[in-house]
């Protein structure tokens, strides 16, 4: 979805840094065997979560919603030498997918995946974590969030994606729209919780960015 005029969108996106060769590869591949290949972050925001990362210069990442791994390549783009990404996700038929191209980027030893429920999975990582990107089921933002606020480090930052879920965060809401109402309640607590500072971005699908105070 657009969020500003596409001729607009295109100018912005041509005078981005290009993704490199394996991640072109990757979303060719997802493409061509994967379901819902429109999942894939996507060469422009893949662009934007590598700039943050190097930014942040994390340690440990925490990745919830995995996909065929994109996006964890992306933010491992900016890991410190010996920092580790740990990604979540409930589908185990991609999970060889996945591995296949960790393991052909530079970053395949630091890249742990775990396969199954992220609310079940979370509690038991013991470690504490400088940036968490979540991207997987929309129901479960609030929880996720309540579940890694506490194993992030002070000054550490959350990044959640879809939270504009296109467009539908500001239209009436169906019922039986469990998603939206989801990403209503978890947008207004990022903006109200008094532990971290939030600017949510109109990036692609909206982008939240939330730093740990």
């Amino acid at each position: 979805m657009h969020f500003i005029p596409e001729d607009l969108d295109t100018y912005v996106v041509n005078h981005t840094q290009k993704e490199p060769e394996l991640l072109q590869q990757l979303t060719r591949e997802t493409y061509q065997k994967i379901l819902q290949p429109r999942m894939l972050s996507g060469p422009y925001q893949g662009r934007v979560l590598s700039m943050l990362s190097k930014l942040i210069y994390p340690k440990n990442i925490l990745e919830i919603g995995t996909y065929t791994g994109y996006s964890a390549l992306c933010l491992m783009e900016g890991i410190q030498q010996n920092g580790e990404l740990h990604t979540i996700d409930i589908n185990e038929e991609l999970e060889d997918f996945q591995r296949k191209y960790f393991d052909l980027s530079p970053y395949g030893k630091q890249i742990y995946q775990y396969i199954g429920d992220a609310t079940k999975i979370i509690p038991d990582l013991d470690m504490k974590f400088d940036l968490v990107f979540i991207d997987a089921d929309k129901p479960n933002y609030p929880a996720y969030f309540e579940l890694i606020i506490g194993k992030m480090n002070s000054g550490g930052v959350i990044l959640s994606d879809n939270v504009l879920w296109s467009g539908k965060v500001v239209e009436k809401v169906n019922e039986d729209d469990l998603s939206t109402k989801a990403l209503l309640k978890y947008n207004a607590l990022l903006v109200e919780d008094h532990r971290i500072e939030t600017v949510l971005l109109p990036i692609r699908d909206g982008l939240t960015i939330s730093r740990v105070l």
